[in-house]
């Protein structure tokens, strides 16, 4: 149905949840399991003591940028060309 694979990253009281990758094969989409799968590492994170969880989302990944504010992410940065391709393309940090 879908994956999460993410990690609690730090050291002593300095730590944050990162969401590497979330995927969620199309009949499944639209039923909560993304939400569901980012609750389960944000509950490890915060286990963690983390400030935050982030996430990189490429700009044209429109989809998935609603979804994540939906969530109650929000975009703080632009990573340009931090997708390689023909061309390369820029990500949200989320």
């Amino acid at each position: 149905m879908g994956y999460i694979m993410g990690k609690a990253e730090g050291h002593g009281d300095n730590w944050h949840g990162h969401v590497t990758a979330l995927t969620v094969g199309p009949e499944y989409r639209r039923l909560g399991l993304a939400a569901t799968l980012m609750n389960i590492l944000e509950d490890v994170s915060e286990k963690k003591k983390a400030y935050f969880v982030d996430l990189f989302v490429r700009v044209s990944n429109k989809v998935a940028i609603n979804m994540y504010k939906n969530l109650g992410y929000i975009v703080y940065r632009t990573v340009l060309e931090y997708y390689s391709g023909d061309p390369d393309e820029d990500a949200y940090g989320v």
